[in-house]
Formats: C-alpha cells, sequence, structure tokens
C-alpha cells in the first residue's frame, strides 16, 4: 500500500468544467457537494483506503523563525498556500492508478446546479524513506 494526498484548489489550478464558484451554489447545492463527500470517505473506509480528509479555511499566515523575538509574519504579495489549498484527502492505496481512478471520481463531486464539477485535483504520493540498513 502506498499513500497519496489528494488536493483541492481554491484557485490555481485550471478552471472547473462546472465553474461556478462555491459562495454562489444554493444550500441544496452545498448540502448535496458535501454529501458526496462524506459518502466517497464512508466507502474508502470500508475498503481500507481512507485515511484522512480536511477542509481548510482560506485564512492563513506564513510565520518562519527569525532568530530571538518576534517571528516574522507575512500576507503577501506571493502566491500562498491558504490562496491554493481548499481541502486535502489522504488514501493509502495498492497502486498509482488507483489513486487516479479515485481522485477521478472526486473530481466528479457535485457543484451548481448539481452537475459534476469536474474540477482538477493534484495527486501526491507521499515521500517515502528508504530502510534503514543495520548490519
Amino acid at each position: 500500500m502506498a499513500k497519496y494526498l489528494i488536493l483541492q484548489h481554491y484557485r490555481g489550478a485550471p478552471a472547473t468544467v462546472n465553474d461556478v464558484p462555491m459562495d454562489r451554489w444554493t444550500l441544496s447545492e452545498l448540502s448535496a457537494h458535501n454529501q458526496y463527500m462524506r459518502d466517497f470517505a464512508d466507502r474508502l473506509e470500508d475498503t481500507g483506503e481512507f485515511v484522512d480528509r480536511q477542509a481548510l479555511s482560506p485564512q492563513g499566515t506564513f510565520v518562519r523563525f527569525d532568530g530571538e523575538g518576534r517571528p516574522p509574519v507575512t500576507d503577501g504579495p506571493f502566491a500562498e498556500t491558504k490562496d491554493l489549498i481548499a481541502s486535502w484527502t489522504v488514501i493509502d492505496v495498492e497502486t498509482y492508478e488507483r489513486a487516479l481512478e479515485l481522485a477521478s471520481e472526486l473530481s466528479a463531486a457535485p457543484g451548481a446546479g448539481g452537475k459534476p464539477i469536474q474540477e482538477w485535483l493534484e495527486v501526491r504520493p507521499f515521500l517515502v524513506m528508504p530502510p534503514t540498513i543495520t548490519e
């Protein structure tokens, strides 16, 4: 089994086919979308392929260590992760092809008018460290 991260974006990815911003969806469209996501996660829990899923708020800040005192904090002007990542899903699957299959299915979540959004999702494998050999 290998773990993959599926990223959904606020901005930065190619436009979706059903390109209506989520803040213009009706309450029933939002409910249908959220139910699709819950059903997707539930099904993958049943197959043992689901690890975790979280939605992220668009608010965020960059922070870094800068020696003693208060750390510097910035909010631009460069593209920030908060501008890009809306949510993430972690799956644990047998093959890369299975990861792509599940991401494609997730891309079909309903949006405005109940039609699939067909959004572009980013699929990234977790970095796996080689085993430590001890003699």
